[in-house]
């Protein structure tokens, strides 16, 4: 099978509009045109001049689409570009095309079908009858509702490489593997564009962070094991920038899990050689790995996947991370530490604060949660929020805060009494803590510097390779000064 090719999918309001959008992409191999997005469709004119390989789409409504015109016209639309030459024309399966595919030999047609509810259990048995039909290209969207069901789209890649004109994507984040690793799923062609409804992803993403180009089947895979709100994120960035630095081939993709059974049997499937896990799986995958290194037992959670001869190892950076940013900066020996939350960075948190001869103190609102942290690392459990005047170091261990929502915070500003706050939500890079922090006169950290610190001993335990110097700051650095662009980024 040749190197997928990249599609960019364009849209606009009117013919003008989304040939000047067509004008305007960059490297892509195809560019699909949705003749369905504009007020006025024209065929000629939306392939007049065009410079690069085009799909013409024309999605109706009952196909998730936006044409509400008759299936008289559409098809009009469709076989005028057929006729006018454009390079390939997509039309649902089930429409009744047959006899555009029988006049044509199938050439230049894309044969589609979309389930927008989940991957149906005949999915094999479909892809089989469109590709029976001599169409060219067929390609099948369907949606996964969670991480596990991209591994039936990777048991059909033999089929889809057999027949060697073969699209598979997962819509939805739960999907956005599909949409990195096509080689991965024998798809012909990935799709680039803004439909974020249906999880696309951006093209600048899939050619820059992502370097879609450049993976192969002897690619090794990793991961960020995550939620659903993985979209901010800086870890794919900072590692695949790592990676390419230090010229090793390797990509790192996020995984969306519902739980931990879900990405257990998903990264089993697809062989991956490492993963970060962060919210709201470090303590819930402790228990599937095969194995646990000793600090992260201690902890009670882990941050980090090794795999070793297919042996999962649970590893945790998060307490080195902590320290490295603070170690030099403040004196912790019998400073009064109130720490804020109890999930897995607590956990960590707490324990690499235990052998500083600090007295340390645990807030959160779950207080069963706490007494689990307690167990682990002897400390005092205080209530939420913590007193004014009761503590000299605080660190924010809760998500509080985080883009988008970045006017939240976990506490008063008035309750902001102490000397040190160090925050480790680090996007944005000063949350809305920080800031009330610092105008208290407190000395105020955000967490970017053990997010990176974190991250590179990561990168050294999977690779056995030292991440090259300052390349994992710059990557988040560059990848955070996007999200402040954003309308909504208000702080």
């Amino acid at each position: 099978m040749s190197k997928p090719l990249l599609c960019v999918t364009v849209q606009a309001d009117t013919t003008a509009d989304l040939r000047a959008k067509r004008d305007a992409v960059a490297e892509a191999d195809l560019i699909e045109l949705r003749l369905d997005s504009v007020s006025d469709p024209n065929v000629a004119g939306a392939l007049a001049g065009r410079k690069r390989p085009v799909i013409v789409t024309c999605r109706p409504v009952w196909e998730g689409g936006t044409f509400v015109g008759s299936e008289t016209e559409r098809r009009r639309i469709l076989t005028e570009a057929l006729a006018l030459g454009a390079e390939y024309v997509d039309v649902e399966w089930r429409a009744g095309f047959d006899d555009v595919i029988a006049r044509t030999q199938g050439r230049r047609i894309v044969l589609s079908m979309h389930d927008f509810e989940c991957v149906p259990a005949d999915l094999g048995d479909r892809l089989r009858a469109m590709q029976a039909t001599g169409a060219e290209r067929v390609k099948a969207a369907v949606k996964a509702t969670r991480l596990s069901d991209c591994v039936r789209l990777l048991e059909l890649a033999p089929q889809a490489r057999d027949h060697g004109g073969v699209t598979t994507i997962a819509m939805g984040p739960h999907g956005y593997v599909t949409r990195v690793l096509p080689e991965r799923f024998g798809s012909r062609w990935t799709y680039a564009g803004s439909i974020e409804a249906i999880g696309q992803l951006s093209a600048d993403a899939l050619l820059n962070t992502y370097r879609v180009r450049s993976i192969t089947s002897s690619t090794r895979i990793y991961g960020l094991v995550c939620g659903a709100s993985h979209t901010y994120s800086l870890s794919p960035a900072m590692h695949n920038a790592a990676f390419e630095a230090a010229h090793l081939d390797a990509v790192y993709v996020p995984f969306p899990a519902v739980d931990a059974d879900d990405f257990q049997a998903f990264g089993h499937a697809l062989g991956i050689s490492g993963a970060s896990v962060t919210i709201p799986h470090k303590v819930s995958l402790f228990d599937r790995v095969d194995e646990v290194y000793p600090v992260a037992s201690r902890i009670g959670a882990i941050n980090t996947i090794r795999v070793v001869d297919g042996r999962w190892i649970g590893g945790n950076t998060d307490a080195t991370g902590f320290l490295a940013p603070i170690k030099d900066r403040i004196a912790l020996r019998g400073l009064r530490v109130a720490v804020l939350g109890a999930g897995g960075a607590a956990r960590a948190v707490t324990v690499a604060l235990a052998s500083t001869g600090c007295a340390v103190r645990l807030h959160a609102r779950n207080r069963a949660q706490a007494q689990e942290v307690a167990i682990r690392t002897p400390l005092e459990i205080g209530p939420w929020p913590p007193e004014p005047g009761s503590w000299d170091l605080l660190v924010n261990c809760t998500p509080i805060g985080t883009y988008p929502r970045v006017n939240d915070t976990p506490i008063a500003a008035t309750h902001l009494t102490g000397r040190y706050v160090y925050d480790l939500v680090y996007n944005p890079p000063a949350t809305r803590l920080v800031r009330d922090a610092a105008a208290a006169g407190c000395q105020a950290l955000g967490g970017l510097e053990m997010l990176v610190a974190q991250a590179e001993e990561q990168f050294q335990w999977w690779t056995d390779v030292k991440a090259p110097k300052g390349v994992m700051r710059e990557a988040a650095t560059k990848r955070l000064a996007e999200f402040t662009r954003d309308e909504n980024y208000v702080v």
